[in-house]
């Protein structure tokens, strides 16, 4: 996995595959949680436009999944 990622639809199908790993009991939440925070801090603003996920990578991992890393990153904000 790399950190940082120039196309938006690259890093939406790593954020995909992670939680599809996680969703398939193969990476524990914790892993996870980790994993997706690194990526988060590393690619900001692609990510995250005011507090809100770029409709790109939202289209892309569809609502389920974007409701888990949503979650991840608001109880890591706190």
């Amino acid at each position: 996995m790399r950190k940082v990622y120039k196309n938006p639809k690259e890093l939406a199908t790593c954020l995909k595959d992670l939680v599809d790993s996680y969703l398939d009991d193969l990476m524990e939440y914790e892993t996870l949680e980790e994993k997706v925070m690194i990526l988060v801090e590393h690619n900001g603003e692609r990510i995250y436009k005011d507090d809100k996920m770029s409709s790109k990578i939202h289209t892309v991992i569809e609502t389920s999944r974007a409701d888990i890393i949503n979650k991840i990153v608001k109880d890591n904000k706190k």
